[in-house]
């Protein structure tokens, strides 16, 4: 379970700055959600990474 969060918290720190990249070229005609949601789920698996980690 840790790996598959660190796996998942790499693949949504991606997704945050595409999303990012994406929102600032298109000069704003695009939502900021692109880049706010991967990065919301990107917290939640850092949190849960950090908490399996700690347990051992």
């Amino acid at each position: 379970m840790k790996k598959l969060l660190l796996i998942l918290s790499v693949i949504l720190t991606i997704l945050t700055f595409a999303g990012a990249i994406y929102v600032l070229t298109s000069n704003g005609t695009a939502n900021a959600g692109y880049a706010a949601v991967p990065l919301l789920f990107d917290i939640v698996c850092i949190g849960g990474y950090k908490a399996y980690k700690n347990k051992e």
